[in-house]
């Protein structure tokens, strides 16, 4: 039978780490203290003295999390490639995302060697007192549990999370309906951070949990006044307000003679109507939290095609599911860090809990999409900017790659700096008068011999291909004709001509230099750079 949403009910402040003795992080460096500033208030402090947080890098995961320090994390939850063979190139359109998004690997064998130096990386920055969950499916989840188990040690494992993530599927073949992924849990240490979670009753549920009734209407169970374990000081008999003397139970009551009256003033007392019954205690349905969250999640439902939470992405989660996770294992103002975080559920669902977050992906639409997701009024209303990032609000994008857009408005210095450094190539120290070349392509057989020539020595002949950039939306044939006279002036075969595009008469008059000249101009767009698609041309 279903059940509703539950939430993580955090305890009280003093007692919110609820591994009994818990001691606070001693080193405040390490610990986020400050509570996150609301958008349009001023912070009093930087949330932690040792990394920046409401920050989106886009890039290698491994690369980054190398960057961070030792045990400056509280928890970490990671959705990454399940090794499932799925492709997902349905949803981004750009040409670049189809290698980033395909959800390949040569094996099983290759998949866990790609995932364990990250996961070494991730337990290595995760705090004494954090929390580890790693999301996956069927498909190599019993290797990934080896592979934790390594590196966490066995003693670490908390429990295997079972979640429903679809509904049944009606042609499964001979097999069962695989519908559940697998949500794998370990904590650095027995001192972790734990603000238990509660299951609500359905009305069903609570009907025949609670199957009685007091005079108001109210639902109650009875439950024992035993003692779990024998304790000698309540071994007392009790008089109740009915009259009837009650012996204690062979362990003795569950509770002191003073708690005992105040039940029985309260009528929570539930007397039996046998002589020799035993003396019970009622418990009302409206005063339980629900039932104690277990590890099969049926009650958190996947996004459906009409969700309002939905974007499109082929892994998509909801934020039930995170927002479970994250209330359950950290407290606000801690740090939480997603290292595959695709289209950032994570990262919504901690800035809503008022936690720190810190998110990775190597996709660059992802961190497009989820920049979108936290500015978006709707979801978390957040600014994308530096300024305000700087002190204490807001969120940055860092290391994204460029777009055709941004590089249009680039002033035209800079905009022939990045293209002669994206084509490996060097970039001529005078910016005037260069002589229709703004870089050089040296060869790899040339370039152990190349040096600048001093200021008294004459400049050696170098062997190298010529370099021109145009920032034009249409390169016409003029431009082709001046580099192939300063190719010709240079003595080089062959020439490098970046431009966002080019007019057919450009195209025929490169051509026409090969079957001439033999000389060889290749011509490449911006957006053959920005799509890593030259290494073609570039041989």
């Amino acid at each position: 039978m279903a059940r509703k949403k539950s939430e993580a009910v955090p305890t009280p402040a003093a007692a919110s780490p609820s591994v009994a003795g818990r001691v606070p992080d001693p080193a405040p460096a390490a610990t986020a203290t400050t509570p996150a500033p609301r958008e349009g208030t001023r912070p009093t402090a930087r949330p932690s003295s040792l990394l920046d947080t409401r920050v989106i890098y886009c890039g290698d995961n491994l690369e980054q999390l190398r960057k961070l320090p030792d045990a400056c994390v509280d928890l970490i939850y990671i959705d990454p490639p399940f090794n499932s063979n799925r492709n997902y190139e349905v949803f981004w359109g750009e040409t670049k995302e189809k290698r980033a998004f395909e959800d390949r690997h040569e094996s099983t064998k290759a998949y866990i060697e790609y995932m364990r130096p990250r996961c070494d990386e991730m337990a290595r920055v995760l705090k004494k007192t954090g929390s580890f969950y790693y999301h996956c499916d069927w498909h190599a989840s019993h290797y990934v549990k080896v592979m934790l188990d390594q590196i966490f040690g066995e003693n670490c494992f908390r429990c295997e999370i079972i979640w429903k993530r679809t509904f049944a599927h009606g042609n499964v073949g001979r097999n069962y309906g695989n519908i559940a992924d697998s949500i794998f849990f370990y904590t650095r240490s027995d001192d972790y951070c734990w603000n238990q979670p509660w299951e609500q009753l359905t009305p069903e549920e609570i009907e025949e949990k609670y199957p009685n009734q007091d005079a108001n209407g109210r639902r109650w169970q009875s439950v024992t006044l035993r003692n779990p374990g024998v304790r000698p000081n309540l071994h007392y008999p009790y008089t109740a307000s009915n009259g009837v003397t009650y012996q204690p139970h062979p362990n003795g009551w569950s509770c002191n003679l003073e708690r005992m009256k105040k039940y029985d003033t309260e009528g929570r007392l539930h007397f039996p109507t046998k002589p020799d019954g035993a003396l019970r205690l009622k418990m009302y349905a409206d005063e339980s939290q629900g039932e104690r969250l277990q590890n099969i999640w049926l009650d958190v439902s996947p996004i459906g095609a009409n969700a309002a939470e939905r974007l499109g992405y082929p892994t998509q989660k909801p934020i039930a599911l995170l927002e479970r996770i994250i209330q359950t294992s950290s407290n606000e103002n801690d740090i939480v860090l997603d290292a595959f975080c695709g289209c950032g559920t994570a990262l919504v669902a901690a800035q809503k809990l008022k936690r720190q977050w810190i998110g990775i992906d190597v996709s660059p639409t992802a961190c497009r999409v989820m920049a979108k997701r936290l500015k978006d009024k709707n979801v978390c209303g957040m600014r994308e900017d530096e300024d305000l990032w700087a002190i204490g609000r807001g969120f940055i994008v860092r290391d994204i790659p460029l777009t055709e857009e941004k590089l249009r408005a680039y002033p035209p210095f800079e905009f022939e700096n990045w293209a002669v450094i994206a084509l490996g190539g060097r970039k001529n120290k005078t910016q005037v008068g260069d002589k229709g070349i703004d870089g050089r392509i040296f060869p790899v057989t040339a370039l152990d011999n190349v040096r600048e020539a001093g200021a008294d020595e004459l400049a050696l002949q170098e062997h190298f291909y010529a370099m021109q950039v145009k920032q034009k939306d249409k390169t016409g044939r003029p431009d082709i004709d001046s580099f192939e006279t300063a190719m010709r002036r240079a003595k080089c075969e062959k020439g490098f001509f970046v431009s966002f595009d080019y007019s057919s008469d450009a195209m025929h008059e490169i051509d026409r230099f090969f079957r001439e000249e033999h000389r060889i101009i290749i011509p490449l767009t911006v957006r053959e750079i920005l799509d890593e698609e030259i290494a073609r041309k570039l041989a």
